[in-house]
């Protein structure tokens, strides 16, 4: 490594993220990386916009909400519309001969993080 760089000097980008309520699920999500929620009411290649945000850090600055951020967003653009994978449910009653096996497919959004952004008034 060379001497001029500092190794604990973290990339702006990747040291912001944010902690967002969605699907009926908390995610942890940073700029510039795609997820798979479950299916979102969307079509392709449109922004969404959330903004149930729990919390954000951006750089050694933190806001924790109360329990939302107001005027915190976090802007998706979705990428496509997929299905998880297969899980099988097996289900037997021993000494009944009573068996069935059943298969699901989750429906998933998978979207692309643009922006996460705080109103000025939240960050004093």
């Amino acid at each position: 490594m060379p001497k001029n760089q500092n190794p604990s000097k973290v990339d702006s980008k990747t040291d912001q993220y944010a902690i967002v309520e969605t699907s009926g699920k908390q995610f942890w999500i940073q700029a510039d990386r795609y997820y798979d929620f479950n299916r979102i009411q969307a079509s392709v290649d449109e922004i969404v916009t959330i903004e149930n945000v729990l919390l954000v850090k951006n750089g050694k600055d933190t806001v924790l909400g109360k329990p939302y951020i107001k005027g915190a967003t976090v802007e998706l653009k979705v990428m496509e519309h997929r299905r998880g994978p297969k899980i099988i449910i097996y289900k037997m009653r021993p000494k009944k001969k009573t068996r069935s096996k059943n298969g699901h497919r989750q429906e998933l959004t998978r979207v692309m993080v643009k922006s996460i952004s705080l109103s000025p008034k939240t960050t004093s």
